[in-house]
C-alpha cells in the first residue's frame, strides 16, 4: 500500500502534525511526512525536510527568511512541495495527500494538488475551510474539511477533525489498492453542458454512447470549464464536444462564471479531436438581480431562477467572442472543427424567446468564420438551432469520424 504525503509546516504546526502522523498510522497507512517550513521542524522529524522542499523551487530556506517575505515565501515552498509529492506518486510511493493549516498552508496545499492527478486522495484541514474554497479546490477533487478552531496547537476540538481526517485518508488510501467494481474501458469524450443547452448534450451523449464512448459531462459553471481543461490537458480523454463555450462570455463582459481566458485551449494545445459550437455565448451569466453590476443598467436580462440573473451579449461582444473561439480554433495542433447553428445558440436564442438576436449572432459567426478560414479551416453550418437533434447529432457524428480516422 501506498503511503500517505502529509504536508504541512512543521515550524509552526508540528504538534498537530505529529497527532495527524499518529492517526494515520493507527488507520494502518504508511505516513512520508514532507516539510514546507522555513523553520526548523518543531516535535516532528520530516521524512523529506525543508531544505529538499526549497531546493526543489530552485532556492533555500535561508534565501527565504532572508528576504522577509512571507508571501513570496509560501509560493516559494508550495511549488517545491508540488514538485516533490508529484515525484512521490510518479514513483508509487504516495497514495494519497493530506495537509492542514491556515491560508498560507492552505495555499502550498493547493499548489501540491494542482499538480496530482484526479483520483488521488487529496484532503485538506483548513481555517478556510468554511468560505469561498475556489482557490484551494481549483479543478481537482479536493475533500476540505474546516478545521473549526485554528491549527494551531491541539485542543478538544482540533484533536477531533484532525483525528476525522487522518481516519478519512487512512480509509482513503486503503481501499484505494482494492478493484474498483464496474471499471469502463470504453474511449473517453468531455462535454460542456449548460441548462439552455442540455437537450443537445443529452441528445450528442446518447449518440456517442451508441458508438461506443463513455461521456463525461461538464457543467458550464467556471469550475466545469477548468475540470474540462484540465482533464484534456492530463490527455485523460479521448476527445472533447465543447458544445457550450458560454464561459467565454463571462470572461469577456465580467459575468459570475468565467474559466479564465485558458479556457478552449488545452485540448488544441494536446492536438485532442474537438468539435467545438457557440453554445450560450448570448449570455453572461450573474447572481440575484441586486448583484448585477451598475454598469450594465439598461441591458437586456433574464431572471433564469431567483439566483440566476443572464444578460444577452450586445453584437460587438458577439463578435469580439466570436473572434476568439475562431482564433483558439484555428490555433489547435489537432483535428479540431466549428459548427455553427444558425436558428440560435441556446434554448432563449431560439425563434420567439427573449435572447433571440440574429444580427448579434450573425456578428459572432461572421468573425468565427474569418479566422478560421485564415487558418485554412471551415465553418459548418447548420439550419437548426443549438438544441435540434440534427445539429447535436452531427457534431457527435464528426468527432466520431475525426477519432476513429486521425483527421
Amino acid at each position: 500500500m501506498a503511503a500517505v504525503a502529509l504536508v504541512g509546516t512543521l515550524d509552526t504546526k508540528g504538534a498537530d502534525f505529529a497527532f495527524l502522523s499518529q492517526r494515520l498510522r493507527a488507520g494502518g497507512a504508511d505516513v512520508i511526512v514532507v516539510d514546507a517550513g522555513t523553520g526548523e521542524p518543531d516535535g516532528l522529524r520530516p521524512d523529506i525536510d525543508g531544505d529538499t522542499v526549497a531546493a526543489a523551487a530552485g532556492t533555500s530556506r535561508a534565501q527565504l527568511r532572508a528576504t522577509g517575505d512571507r508571501g513570496h515565501a509560501v509560493t516559494a515552498m508550495g511549488r517545491g512541495a508540488a514538485g516533490v509529492v508529484r515525484d512521490l506518486v510518479a514513483r508509487g510511493q504516495a497514495g494519497g495527500v493530506l495537509a492542514a493549516g491556515g491560508s498560507g498552508g492552505s495555499s502550498i496545499a493547493a499548489q501540491v494538488f494542482a499538480a496530482l492527478p484526479i483520483g488521488l486522495p487529496k484532503l485538506l484541514v483548513s481555517t478556510m475551510g468554511s468560505g469561498d474554497v475556489s482557490p484551494y479546490v481549483g479543478a481537482k477533487d479536493v475533500f476540505v474539511l474546516y478545521s473549526v478552531t485554528d491549527v494551531a496547537g491541539l485542543n478538544r476540538i482540533s484533536r477531533l477533525v484532525l483525528g476525522n481526517a487522518a481516519a478519512a485518508m487512512a480509509g482513503m488510501v486503503t481501499v484505494q489498492t482494492q478493484p474498483v467494481p464496474g471499471t469502463d474501458d470504453r474511449p473517453l469524450i468531455a462535454a460542456s453542458m449548460f441548462g439552455v443547452t442540455t437537450p443537445a448534450v443529452e441528445t450528442a451523449k446518447e449518440r456517442l454512447t451508441e458508438l461506443g464512448y463513455e461521456v463525461l459531462v461538464f457543467h458550464a459553471t467556471g469550475a466545469g470549464g477548468r475540470a474540462l481543461e484540465g482533464l484534456a490537458d492530463e490527455g485523460l480523454v479521448d476527445g472533447v464536444l465543447d458544445l457550450t463555450t458560454t464561459e467565454l462570455a463571462d470572461d469577456l463582459v465580467g459575468g459570475v462564471l468565467s474559466a479564465g481566458p485558458s479556457r478552449l485551449t488545452a485540448a488544441g494545445a494536446a492536438g485532442l479531436p474537438q468539435v467545438i459550437a457557440p453554445g450560450a455565448l448570448d449570455m453572461v451569466n450573474f447572481g440575484p438581480p441586486d448583484t448585477v453590476p451598475e454598469r450594465f443598467s439598461g441591458r437586456l436580462f433574464f431572471e433564469h431562477n431567483p439566483t440566476v440573473t443572464l444578460m444577452r451579449t450586445t453584437a460587438e461582444e458577439m463578435a469580439e467572442l466570436g473572434a476568439r473561439v475562431g482564433r483558439k480554433a484555428a490555433g489547435a495542433a489537432g483535428p479540431t472543427e466549428v459548427f455553427w447553428p444558425d436558428r440560435g445558440v441556446s434554448a432563449l436564442d431560439a425563434d420567439g424567446q427573449p435572447f433571440r438576436d440574429a444580427g448579434a449572432d450573425e456578428a459572432c459567426r461572421v468573425a468565427v468564420e474569418r479566422e478560421l478560414k485564415g487558418a485554412g479551416r471551415v465553418l459548418h453550418r447548420m439550419d437548426a438551432n443549438v438544441n435540434d437533434p440534427v445539429f447535436a447529432t452531427a457534431m457527435a457524428d464528426r468527432l466520431h469520424q475525426m477519432i476513429t480516422e486521425g483527421s
